[in-house]
């Protein structure tokens, strides 16, 4: 990361469980901003959604296991180790006291966690801290609460490059290559069902999920895709 202020994003969710989907996004995210690092952050305590029914540790180590040593991406356990919610504003304030002001931060989300973003805590806070890449669905068009629109008026950007061009505060839409559409709901009725996740799951995921017994039976979890 010599030699230019670095580029790093963070990618959040359950990952109950992290499947193939969730590390593309994160392959092809990082590439198309030309990032350093993309720090894939289980959440410990989900302030919006019910609790996972698999603890957040097995969560976690189902990440590691995906990841692997793909270059770019860490398993971060940043929220697991903060108690009470996990709130996104608290996960950035973390991040950019470690890479310091001139890092180029980006929040990456989803669609559908992006019209929430006014329900998020402390929200007029998050553009501050860094920038927000929404994940584009092209199958999925919803007008914007009044204030989204108040939160994004006069930030949007067209390419990455503009995005980087300050540490923080643009809101740049993508479309990432792949867009697979896996449903980590589908993945554990399968896990729950004895049905085959090849192909869903990264092998090495698959063989802790095997090795530790999780999802055989219908745990409480909230939907994801």
């Amino acid at each position: 990361m010599s030699g230019r202020a670095p580029r790093i994003a963070m990618l959040g969710g359950t990952f109950d469980p992290v499947h193939l989907g969730h590390l593309r996004s994160a392959v092809e995210l990082r590439e198309a901003l030309a990032l350093d690092r993309v720090h894939m952050i289980p959440v410990h305590v989900p302030p919006h959604r019910a609790a996972p029914g698999i603890a957040a540790g097995d969560r976690l180590a189902m990440l590691a296991a995906g990841i692997g040593d793909t270059p770019g991406l860490l398993a971060d356990d940043r929220e697991i180790r903060r108690s009470g919610h996990s709130f996104s504003v608290d996960t950035l304030a973390s991040l950019r006291e470690e890479y310091g002001e001139q890092a180029r931060l980006v929040m990456a989300v989803g669609h559908d966690a992006f019209l929430g973003l006014p329900q998020w805590h402390q929200y007029q806070r998050l553009l501050s801290l860094a920038h927000v890449v929404v994940l584009d669905r092209p199958d999925h068009a919803a007008p914007l609460a009044p204030e989204l629109t108040a939160l994004i008026a006069g930030r949007e950007v067209a390419t990455a490059e503009a995005l980087m061009s300050a540490p923080a505060g643009g809101v740049l839409r993508l479309s990432l290559p792949s867009r697979m559409a896996i449903a980590a709901t589908e993945v554990r009725r399968r896990l729950q069902r004895g049905q085959s996740v090849r192909y869903l799951l990264a092998e090495a995921t698959e063989r802790y999920i095997a090795a530790q017994g999780l999802y055989r039976e219908t745990t409480a979890g909230a939907d994801e895709s």
